[in-house]
């Protein structure tokens, strides 16, 4: 019953339209065009968005400003005439609206070969029917995509028809519309609609857009030409069809950038006439990553992936630095997912030098200390096309909620879920096997965006000849829980030094310089205390040179491991399975006791699970990363 309504009140519109002079439908529609400007904001936005972002610095803010509403006049009046245009005589039409380059076409098929005219949603479309007057020695025919109206389809394809275009549905496959092209005929096909998940993406005004390949697939498989065709405004109620040359022969790939090439000169010729409130640069939900697109990606020889217009994506760092190096890989995936990707990472500023080491970031935007969420919204705020969010919090998701960045990724739950528009949720399948560790949980998240892994990156461990330097690491901001006994650690340097000369460095913040003092007292051995003396980009140099590391479970064991530096780490109340290190060489030291994991703070009973550990067991492992004749293990990548 609905589609009956809609159908009837649209061919009342069609029929009272059609009784106007065509003059008349191109004034009434230019003014229905600058009403629509006036009260649809959406709309208006995102022409205005478009064409900025299309022209850039070519235009001013006045200039685009004067161009969307001139778009929405010129959109009204061909929108409008377009419905007169079936209705007027041959004569009328040749008049109104004399064709350019029909040679172009002629030539074709007297040539033999079919056409595959590559037509827009530039000007007034529906000219494009017209075009069977002007080569009555080949038949023409259109691609379309049918409506979920029934009646409203017909209505609208009627027209065509009895002008004697044939019509192919596209949902009913291209057998027909392949037989037609190699008869040879003339087939038209849009080729400046966003394709989503099934196009190629390639460069249009600068910007990787999802482009459909359907008109260079059938010119590549019948051999036919691909012609370019526009229908400019030229003045009032009058037209102007341009025929252009055949592209250049290609495979689809390169025939598709091409497509795009030609149409963006298309429209800059009459850039009222596009239909700018296309959202022609949509990006995919939920895989905006399009390494993974199934058709692909292509860049012109001529186009570098430099030259394109980024696209920003913002990740919110953890707040830790152990989460902040689990999550670094799946961190570089969303630079390495796609050419026009420019990554930024916003971190508290203790962070910061992390990741500044890794090559994929482009910037680091430091969270200032004590910054509102309302402040660091104002930092973020028309910057960036993505926000990916590693942590949890209901502040992370506001602040980028707030900031109105269009695409925002994270972990659904904890009360943020409406914060976001693109929630993920680890579904039962995806939790096994159990536990999932946190850099494969990071990982799951940019999955979701149809991320592919990174290349490993190359290990800047280096250290240097001679003697072994071992690094310890003692402390464990979290809690005492898990902290291996100083004494143990103690023990554990004497055993090591028993069996080979060597030198040791002690690494750890400010708050556990006292920790490491009482390490060095009574040690009969050569070591250094830098607890609470370097910086975080000063332990990661520290740290690149040391041959091995004996650590609690903490932040600096993680950037060791993703160093590549060997290291025995010592776990109690936490879980290796879920925060041990990833690489192949480093050793996990535990103890398992009924009461681990606890994940406590303080251990409420006789701290077992670390006290067993004995310093010969994590003497023997530390040496057994160093071969008898103290050379160094060869670097391997990181595996984070």
């Amino acid at each position: 019953m609905v589609d009956r309504i809609v159908y009837w009140l649209l061919l009342a519109f069609v029929t009272l339209v059609r009784g106007l002079p065509l003059g008349v439908c191109f004034a009434l529609g230019r003014a229905l065009g600058l009403c629509l400007w006036a009260i649809l904001p959406a709309y208006r936005r995102l022409a205005r968005e478009n064409i900025a972002s299309a022209y850039g610095s070519e235009l001013t803010t006045k200039d685009v400003a004067r161009l969307t509403r001139d778009h929405f006049a010129t959109l009204g009046a061909n929108g409008l005439s377009a419905l007169k245009v079936p209705v007027l005589s041959k004569e009328t039409i040749t008049r109104i609206a004399p064709i350019e380059g029909l040679d172009n076409i002629r030539s074709a098929v007297k040539a033999g070969r079919g056409v595959v005219l590559a037509i827009n949603h530039i000007g007034n479309w529906e000219l494009y029917a017209q075009l069977v007057y002007q080569v009555p020695e080949a038949r023409f025919g259109t691609v379309y995509q049918s409506l979920r109206n029934p009646l409203v389809d017909e209505l609208i394809n009627r027209d065509r028809r009895r002008l004697g275009v044939l019509t192919f549905d596209r949902k009913k496959g291209f057998n027909a519309a392949t037989a037609l092209i190699r008869e040879p005929g003339v087939l038209g096909v849009l080729v400046d609609q966003n394709a989503g998940d099934a196009g190629m993406w390639t460069p249009f005004f600068n910007r990787l857009s999802s482009t459909s390949t359907l008109a260079a697939q059938l010119a590549s498989r019948t051999g036919a030409d691909i012609i370019p065709v526009a229908i400019h405004t030229s003045g009032f109620a009058t037209w102007r069809v341009v025929v252009g040359k055949a592209l250049p022969p290609g495979n689809s790939a390169e025939l598709t950038a091409a497509i795009n090439a030609k149409l963006e000169m298309q429209i800059r010729e009459s850039p009222a006439d596009w239909f700018w409130v296309h959202n022609r640069w949509k990006v995919p939900c939920p895989n905006f990553l399009a390494a993974t697109q199934r058709r692909g990606m292509h860049l012109p020889e001529d186009c570098k992936a430099q030259d394109l217009l980024p696209f920003r994506i913002v990740v919110r760092s953890p707040n830790w630095l152990g989460d902040a190096v689990m999550s670094a890989n799946a961190a570089r995936a969303f630079k390495t997912g796609r050419p026009d990707s420019r990554l930024t990472i916003l971190t508290p500023a203790k962070l910061a030098a992390f990741w500044r080491a890794v090559p994929e970031v482009d910037t680091v935007l430091e969270i200032p200390k004590g910054a509102s969420v309302f402040q660091v919204a104002g930092l973020l705020r028309g910057n960036f096309d993505v926000a990916v969010l590693f942590p949890n919090s209901i502040r992370s998701a506001m602040e980028v909620w707030l900031a109105g960045i269009p695409r925002r990724v994270g972990f659904a739950g904890r009360g943020r879920t409406r914060l976001l528009n693109q929630p993920v949720v680890i579904k039962k399948k995806e939790r096994v096997p159990k536990p999932l560790h946190h850099a494969e949980r990071y990982w799951l998240l940019a999955s979701k965006c149809g991320a592919l892994p990174p290349d490993p990156l190359p290990s800047p461990w280096n250290p240097p000849s001679g003697n072994p330097v071992f690094g310890i690491c003692p402390g464990a901001e979290y809690g005492p829980a898990k902290r291996w006994p100083t004494d143990q650690f103690r023990a554990a340097m004497e055993h090591v030094s028993s069996k080979m000369p060597c030198t040791w460095k002690i690494f750890g913040a400010a708050g556990d310089r006292a920790v490491a003092e009482e390490i060095c007292k009574g040690f009969s051995g050569t070591v250094e205390n830098l607890a609470g003396q370097t910086s975080l980009e000063e332990l990661m140099k520290e740290l690149a040179g040391c041959h091995a590391l004996l650590t609690n479970d903490t932040g600096t064991m993680h950037l060791a491991d993703f160093l590549g530096v060997p290291l025995v780490a010592l776990f109690g109340s936490t879980e290796p399975r879920l925060t041990g290190p990833k690489n192949a060489t480093s050793i996990v030291l535990r103890h398992q006791v009924e009461c681990s994991p606890c994940y406590l703070r303080e251990c409420p009973l006789d701290f077992r699970c670390m006290k067993s550990l004995s310093p010969e067991l994590a003497g023997n492992a530390l040496l057994g990363l160093i071969d008898g004749s103290n050379q160094r293990i060869v670097p391997r990548p990181s595996q984070y």
